[in-house]
């Protein structure tokens, strides 16, 4: 069995690239504390016009439809900012890149 190698060194951009899972769960993190908060202040006495009450659980439900997935979006979007700030931080470097070819 022959086998081949030819080196060659080329050039290569270094980043460093955020988790955007991390962010985004700490975006839905943030969501559910947000919509615990407004459930806590949220008014449960029923109104003139209609004699509805919801229970407490039932609108921390409604509301983390809506703050779950835009503190998830919000998360994404500030991983994306820290990403773009991080690009004037690459490094280019020279590595040498090798392709083993073997011959059966």
């Amino acid at each position: 069995m022959a086998s081949q190698e030819s080196p060659e060194t080329v050039e290569a951009t270094v980043r460093r690239v955020p988790r955007y899972g991390v962010f985004m769960g700490i975006g839905v993190v943030v969501g559910i504390v947000i919509a615990g908060i407004l459930t806590l202040i949220g008014s449960y006495e029923p109104s003139d016009a209609v004699n509805v009450v919801y229970p407490p659980g039932q609108v921390f439900g409604f509301l983390l439809l809506w703050t779950a997935p835009i503190g998830l979006a919000l998360g994404g979007v500030v991983g994306l900012i820290f990403e773009r700030a991080s690009r004037r931080h690459d490094r280019i470097v020279r590595v040498e890149h090798e392709t083993i070819v073997t011959n059966d």
